[in-house]
C-alpha cells in the first residue's frame, strides 16, 4: 500500500486525545499509527496487556478507544486475541456476522508484557497461527511501575532494579531480541520500526501485518522520557539515533526472508544515543568507559549479523 501522508492524516481518528499518557510518552502515537493502518471500512478488536497504555487510556468507564476493546491481565492479551479470533471466525460460519463485515484482531502489549510475562501466550498463539497483528510497544523496562528492568533493557541501563552504583554498572544482561525469536515461529510476516521520520516505514509495516493472514507480529522501539531520562520533547530524536547508531534497525522478514528498511549513510556511534539519556549517565563517569566500548562492540556485531541475513 502506498503511503500518502495527507491521506493518512485524513483518516478519522480511532485513538482518541484525552488519555493520561505521560507528555512526551511515543505510546500514544503508536496507537493513533497503528489504528489508523487500518481500512477505513474494517473494524477492529483491541486487546490490551496491563501496562502503561491500559492504565491511561482505559479508565472505565471512559475510554480512548474508538473501536472495541478488551483490558486483559499481563500475562494473555495473546490468549485472549487468539479467543476472540476463534469466536469471529464461528460467527461468520453461523452467519451471526456477514461476510461484507470485516474485523481486525489486534493485541497491544508493552514490553513487559510481551517479552517478559505475555511471552508463554504470545508464543503459543504464534505456533497455533491464530490470524491477529500482535504490536509491541517496546520502551526497554516496566515503565507502569516504576522503571524496573526487563529482558528488553539494554545492557548497562539503569532501572530501579538493577541500580547504576559504585559496583554496578546497570543491567550486567544484554537484552532479548524477541523480534528474532518471533521469526523462529515462523511468523509469516515480522518487523521491526519505531517513531522515525514522516511514519511512513511505520504505517507501511503496520499495514502489511495487519492484512497478512496469519499470525503477525511488529516490535516499536518506544521511548520513555521519564525512564529513559531526557526531556520530553526529544522523543523524534531518540527514535532517529537509535536508528541511525544501528541500535535499534529498520527491518522486515517475510515468510523467512529478510529485507533492510533503512540504512544509515554514515552510522553513528552508539554513545551519541546513550549520551542524551540521563539512564546511562554513570557510563560517562571515570573507570566505566569501558561500557561504552563494549556497547559498542554488541551492537556492530548484531548489525553485521543483519546484513548477513538480509543479503
Amino acid at each position: 500500500m502506498a503511503y500518502n501522508l495527507k491521506k493518512e492524516m485524513s483518516k478519522k481518528e480511532r485513538f482518541y486525545p484525552g488519555h493520561r499518557l505521560c507528555a512526551g510518552c511515543g505510546a500514544g502515537i503508536v496507537c493513533r499509527a497503528m489504528t489508523r493502518a487500518l481500512e477505513p471500512e474494517d473494524k477492529a478488536v483491541i486487546c490490551n496487556a496491563t501496562g502503561c497504555l491500559e492504565v491511561s487510556s482505559f479508565q472505565y468507564p471512559y475510554t480512548a478507544w474508538d473501536d472495541s476493546y478488551i483490558h486483559l491481565a499481563f500475562e494473555n492479551a495473546s490468549a485472549a486475541a487468539s479467543g476472540v479470533e476463534l469466536a469471529y471466525r464461528a460467527l461468520k460460519r453461523k452467519g451471526t456476522i456477514r461476510e461484507d463485515q470485516k474485523f481486525k484482531v489486534l493485541a497491544i502489549g508493552g514490553d513487559g508484557g510481551t517479552y517478559d510475562i505475555g511471552f508463554q501466550s504470545l508464543s503459543g498463539a504464534l505456533e497455533r497461527g491464530h490470524d491477529f497483528t500482535y504490536f509491541c510497544y517496546d520502551n526497554n523496562a516496566y515503565m507502569n511501575t516504576g522503571t524496573q528492568r526487563s529482558s528488553a533493557t539494554p545492557r548497562y541501563a539503569s532501572a530501579t532494579t538493577t541500580p547504576a552504583g559504585v559496583e554496578s554498572v546497570g543491567k550486567k544482561q544484554t537484552q532479548k531480541d524477541l523480534t528474532q525469536i518471533v521469526v523462529a515461529h515462523g511468523s509469516p510476516y515480522v518487523a521491526q520500526t519505531t517513531l522515525f521520520g514522516n511514519m511512513k516505514d511505520f504505517h507501511e509495516k503496520a499495514h502489511r501485518a495487519i492484512y497478512v493472514d496469519g499470525p503477525t507480529f511488529v516490535n516499536v522501539l518506544t521511548p520513555c522520557p521519564r525512564g529513559w531520562q531526557y526531556p520530553a520533547a526529544q522523543l523524534k530524536e531518540m527514535c532517529r539515533l537509535a536508528v541511525e547508531t544501528c541500535i535499534w534497525p529498520l527491518y522486515e522478514v517475510v515468510d523467512g526472508e529478510y529485507t533492510l528498511s533503512y540504512e544509515p549513510r554514515k552510522k553513528l556511534p552508539v554513545e551519541e544515543f546513550m549520551s542524551k539519556q540521563g539512564r546511562f549517565a554513570h557510563c560517562f563517569k571515570k573507570g566505566n568507559e569501558w561500557t561504552i566500548d563494549a556497547a559498542q562492540e554488541y551492537v556492530d556485531k548484531k548489525w553485521e549479523e543483519l546484513l548477513n541475513k538480509c543479503k
